[in-house]
């Protein structure tokens, strides 16, 4: 195991295993104890209590962060002809169909979102091989398969993100930047939060969220309270 540097020691040194935290508290705290050279990721691991095995205790949405997730989101429009102006016009920083069809056939994937209309999912059927392990597929369930591309394109670029829940009950999801304020982080950890409670199965029985952390790039856990969430 690899021995933790002087800076991981302090960041440890100031977090209470033993406590959970407000979501207020942790917002403040992973910041401070953000010991990255760079601008880390903050990032939420929610464990539920639902079989992700069982179709009726899948938890998967959508959830608009308020102040967005602090990267620059790549977005690929595989639109035809008559939508190509208004996805550039929306920000997507790929637009056209069937060259990229063709480049992600060959295996380029160098984008983070894939938006598409109705009409061109039968071409993207034959690349679920390359997109689905990727997260990459577009899926009307989380608007990237849409006729209103614009806005699609606008959601994602302004912190709209999908979340599913992971074969071990574990919903993992970026919800910000070590820069943001505090205030800011907190947001949207309650934004994302309040999401997954509403989306709680009816099948789902007993404690629906076990436990809550939320931790930056390379920094200890924090765990956050969870019974402010039941």
């Amino acid at each position: 195991m690899a021995k933790l540097t002087k800076k991981q020691k302090e960041a440890q040194a100031k977090v209470d295993s033993n406590k959970a935290y407000s979501v207020t508290e942790a917002a403040a705290l992973v910041k401070e104890v953000s010991t990255a050279n760079f601008d880390a990721s903050v990032d939420l691991a929610v464990r539920l209590n639902v079989d992700p095995r069982k179709a009726n205790q899948m938890v998967r949405g959508v959830v608009t962060l308020p102040h967005g997730t602090g990267k620059d989101v790549k977005v690929l429009a595989l639109v035809t002809p008559d939508k190509e102006e208004e996805a550039k016009a929306a920000g997507a920083d790929f637009v056209g169909l069937d060259e990229y069809l063709a480049k992600i056939k060959s295996g380029w994937t160098d984008v983070d979102v894939i938006i598409t209309m109705p009409a061109v999912m039968g071409k993207l059927g034959p690349l679920g091989r390359v997109l689905g392990p990727r997260g990459l597929m577009p899926n009307p369930k989380t608007g990237t398969v849409t006729m209103d591309i614009a806005k699609a394109v606008t959601d994602v670029k302004a912190g709209k993100i999908d979340f599913k829940v992971d074969k071990t009950g574990i919903v993992h999801a970026a919800v910000g930047k070590a820069s943001f304020e505090a205030d800011k982080l907190e947001g949207n950890i309650t934004e994302l939060l309040s999401t997954l409670v509403k989306l709680k199965p009816t099948a789902a029985k007993g404690v629906y969220i076990k436990s809550i952390y939320v931790s930056s790039t390379m920094s200890p856990g924090i765990e956050v309270d969870s019974k402010s969430f039941v």
